[in-house]
């Protein structure tokens, strides 16, 4: 059962070219890093906040421009932990098109190819069409799930500054 699915994978990918293989890297590395900020919001996430909140409610003053200026440093490094690799995950969803059509660029060499040297010869111009095409839906697929990912992500970071931000009060 495995090994079917095994050599399924494997001639599925020998279909596509070689630059499936680099699309479907991208889509490992791009959801480790999903996963990662799953991570980070289950278990470092509380811990961030609570350091950053004793820092600021451990001051006695907390009206003047330098404290409104330490807040803002406080407010700045907790932001920049929350996102955490986001940046990085929104690179990796724009990138998976763009991989995907370099996939169609070769596949289309391939037909062209086939046509120059065999005549027009159907059987071998589909492979090439095959190798065109496989790239681009698999760039397309993998994009569109990076997408829901980092959308969900981008909500929780959006919302997390913005709660840490409203706890931490001017007031005092």
């Amino acid at each position: 059962m495995f090994y079917d699915a095994y050599i399924n994978i494997v001639s599925f990918m020998e279909q596509g070219g070689n630059v499936l293989w680099l699309i479907a890297a991208l889509t490992f590395f791009m959801w480790a890093m999903i996963f990662e900020r799953f991570a980070y919001f289950q278990s470092e996430h509380k811990n961030v906040i609570r350091q950053a909140t004793e820092v600021w409610e451990g001051r006695s003053e907390r009206r003047s421009w330098s404290a409104r200026q330490i807040r803002d440093g406080l407010i700045s490094e907790a932001s920049d932990k929350i996102t955490g690799s986001l940046p990085l995950i929104q690179t990796c969803v724009a990138l998976c098109p763009l991989l995907g059509l370099l996939g169609t660029v070769t596949g289309m060499i391939s037909v062209f190819d086939a046509m120059a040297t065999q005549g027009g010869n159907a059987r071998s111009m589909a492979a090439g069409v095959s190798m065109a095409t496989i790239p681009t839906m698999a760039g397309m697929i993998a994009s569109l799930s990076g997408l829901i990912g980092a959308t969900f992500i981008k909500r929780k970071v959006d919302f997390e500054v913005e709660l840490f931000q409203d706890h931490l009060t001017m007031d005092h």
